[in-house]
């Protein structure tokens, strides 16, 4: 049999992974107009486990315990506009704090402008020549 706490932290790790997988880590795209951003994130995991096993005259038993946590911190968005890729990165404390919590409202904006531009396109009258 498996000491407790190397069968603890097997069953904590396996239950971390499936927190922190590729699709944790860069988000779902989000398309806004002409550009799909790729929210970018870190994760940090930690574990720890102990056990043991004892016997004295009268009884034997073992025992063990554990536990794991998982932070996930938004660091960056990946922008992708036609054939051009950016990376851009969100400081702690900085502008884009501001920009998580305007996200929707600016995203209809965006959408809603191009929604008339792409109206105004359609309604304009040929050039002659």
């Amino acid at each position: 049999m498996a000491a407790p706490a190397t069968e603890i932290i097997g069953k904590l790790m396996d239950e971390l992974k499936t927190v922190a997988r590729t699709e944790t880590i860069l988000g779902q795209e989000i398309k806004v107009g002409e550009f799909t951003l790729i929210p970018v994130s870190r994760i940090s995991l930690g574990v720890g486990a102990g056990g043991c096993q004892g016997k004295d005259n009268h009884k034997e038993g073992e025992g063990g315990g554990g536990g794991g946590g998982v932070m996930i911190t938004p660091i960056a968005f990946i922008v992708i506009k036609g054939d051009e890729i950016s990376f851009h990165g969100i400081k702690r404390g900085g502008a884009m704090d501001g920009l998580f919590e305007h996200l929707p409202g600016l995203t209809e904006k965006i959408l809603a402008k191009t929604r008339e531009t792409e109206v105004k396109g359609k309604n304009a009258e040929p050039e002659a020549g």
